[in-house]
């Protein structure tokens, strides 16, 4: 990790995935709410928090948080699919 806050800001935004990923509900919630997590990932693997962790945290495999990390497009795509 390379600071306190971005440490802090990182599991911040691990913590905010890990509640809207676990609060989905309607079709048009689910979508909503995957791309504000999709967010929340891509902001704490900025911040240094390592994919393995991300993808422990939320039950999800670490391709699929590296295809989310990477390409938002086709990962919010492939969701809606």
């Amino acid at each position: 990790m390379r600071g306190r806050w971005d440490d802090a800001l990182g599991r911040l935004s691990l913590h905010l995935a890990v509640v809207l990923h676990r609060s989905v509900t309607s079709k048009e919630a689910t979508r909503r709410l995957l791309r504000q997590r999709n967010e929340a990932l891509r902001r704490a693997h900025g911040r240094g928090v390592p994919v393995e962790e991300l993808a422990a945290r939320l039950g999800l495999t670490p391709s699929w948080v590296r295809s989310v990390v990477r390409n938002p497009r086709r990962a919010a795509v492939e969701e809606a699919a």
